[in-house]
């Protein structure tokens, strides 16, 4: 672990990665920190910053790599030239020896390489942060691909998880961080990624979202051998697409961009509500543009190690926030968050509203085609921290995947309106959901439940009458025992007080004559303050 951290220490002193920070922005006693750390004496050299990034980001692993893919698509919010450099890590990970990929291969599969394949590529195809492709020809002439983890991953995976769990019980220790839930954050982070490395998990999501788009013009999902699939190994149709981020050889083939990132965000919102099961790692290495009819362009998917689904609770509850964003209902917004539990119960929706509208106006007054939808969160993370807002683990990759949608639509078609494409599905959703073929289709999804359940009613409904009635007999006979205990207690009050009282009289008799003395010498003040004690005492 230690090795670790100094590795990590090693890297950014290495690569001079200080020299990215906005100094200007940060508080005063960090940039004193910085203009007086040794690492000022080490040199920059001629790489630039994006490559120096990229570079470190390539050195630290899959988990950087990983944060550096999700950057790369943020080109409204990184610099031109730091975007370029991030691009390379979606696909252009250094590879591991072709040789330990056969290995690999010949260790799960149980067969060699010649056995397996008709052709087997050394040469990997692509190489990413968790595992590489090779081609290869099954012997039956079929063009395939071959996916592989690297070897050795999951240690260095288990040593970068540590470190970030230490990380986040220290934000946890700080009130103002603690709303972020930042071990939770983690824990699902670290599930995710490491369901990644379970080829078998990524073969079962791939086919669950190829039977989903099955004959769908909008997405192709390539098929899975599962003969050849291994928890390592991975045998998937070969596809010959354009890759997504490669902008200059759409335009070549006639591609209507327009239509091509209307039909991104389609996918997504079509994934997320109508399926309740989304390709969560979509970032440009991972979406290819099918060469066929560039006119009415179709998706193609691949590497499905990651993905999220909601509760339907969730999914309700997003759906309607997004709309009263649409509408610009705050109230509606600030409603469903506290509805939701998302902010606490104690929450004034008409101040929670207020502050919601003080970040949105000024961005909703912009054109449509100018708004940030990540502007947006980031504005409204920050108000939520006045209302303890925590973060939401199960929405996180959600919101990741929707920066990402946002970021490769800007790419394909700077004038994309992500949310006038998205209003009119989600509101076609919501009548659906809400109106009678949502009903329908609720009734036929619990038929076999209610089929079951229906010749039994009669039996259910006379228990519950039966449990009612004994419950009301219950709550009578306690109602009767508490009012005998509350008499019996005034009653023994009652009988203390006048064993007092008594007390009291009998202790005056006897102390009578020495108590006239005493007061003929007392100042009348002691005498009143003495009256007053004996009454009290006879009161209580």
């Amino acid at each position: 672990m230690l090795l670790r951290l100094l590795r990590i220490l090693w890297v950014i002193t290495r690569y001079r990665l200080d020299t990215l920070l906005p100094f200007e922005r940060l508080p005063w006693p960090l940039r004193t920190l910085f203009r007086l750390s040794p690492l000022r004496l080490v040199p920059i050299g001629e790489r630039s910053r994006g490559e120096r990034l990229r570079l470190a980001l390539e050195s630290l692993g899959p988990i950087f790599i990983k944060f550096g893919q999700v950057l790369s698509t943020r080109r409204d919010l990184l610099p031109e030239d730091v975007a370029d450099e991030l691009k390379r890590l979606q696909d252009q990970v250094p590879p591991f020896p072709g040789q330990q990929a056969r290995e690999v291969v010949e260790a799960e599969l149980g067969l060699s390489v010649t056995e397996a394949f008709a052709r087997f590529d050394t040469e990997p195809l692509a190489s990413a942060s968790i595992a590489q492709v090779h081609g290869a020809r099954l012997h039956g002439g079929e063009e395939v691909v071959v996916k592989i983890i690297r070897p050795g991953i999951e240690r260095v995976m288990r040593q970068d998880m540590a470190l970030l769990y230490r990380f986040a019980r220290l934000l946890s220790l700080v009130p103002e961080a603690r709303r972020l839930r930042p071990v939770e954050v983690v824990r699902d982070y670290e599930t995710t990624l490491f369901d990644e490395l379970d080829l078998h998990k990524e073969a079962a999501n791939t086919s669950q979202l190829k039977r989903n788009f099955k004959d769908s013009p909008l997405l192709y999902v390539p098929a899975i051998h599962w003969e050849l699939t291994r928890q390592r190994v991975m045998v998937q149709e070969r596809i010959y697409g354009v890759p997504v981020a490669d902008i200059d050889a759409l335009e070549a083939q006639g591609t209507d961009l327009r239509k091509l990132a209307e039909r991104g965000v389609e996918i997504f919102f079509t994934q997320v509500f109508r399926d309740n099961f989304f390709h969560a790692d979509m970032h440009p290495g991972n979406i290819f543009v099918s060469r066929k009819h560039p006119h009415d362009p179709q998706y193609i998917a691949i590497d499905c190690g990651i993905v999220g689904s909601l509760t339907r609770e969730d999914q309700d509850y997003l759906a309607r926030n997004l709309l009263a964003f649409f509408h610009q209902d705050y109230y509606e917004v600030a409603a469903l968050h506290i509805e939701s539990g998302w902010v606490g119960e104690h929450t004034r929706a008409n101040e929670f509203a207020a502050a919601i509208r003080t970040v949105c106006e000024p961005i909703l007054e912009k054109p449509l085609k100018d708004i940030s939808f990540g502007q947006v969160l980031l504005g409204l993370f920050q108000t939520a921290r006045r209302f303890d807002m925590e973060v939401q683990p199960q929405l996180v990759l959600l919101q990741k995947t929707l920066l990402n949608i946002e970021g490769l639509g800007r790419q394909l078609y700077p004038e994309l309106d992500l949310w006038q494409t998205a209003k009119p599905y989600l509101e076609r959703w919501m009548q659906e959901r809400a109106g009678v073929k949502g009903l329908w289709a609720s009734l036929k999804r619990h038929a076999p439940e209610l089929s079951h359940q229906l010749p039994e009613l009669p039996t259910l409904a006379h228990q519950a009458l039966a449990q009612a009635e004994l419950e009301k007999r219950q709550r009578r006979r306690q109602g009767e025992a508490l009012g005998g205990i509350q008499y019996q207690l005034e009653r023994q009050g009652r009988r203390h007080r006048r064993l007092r009282l008594g007390l009291l009289l009998v202790a005056l008799a006897m102390a009578w004559q020495p108590l006239v003395e005493w007061a003929d010498g007392q100042p009348w003040p002691a005498l009143v303050a003495t009256a007053i004690g004996l009454l009290l005492l006879a009161w209580y």
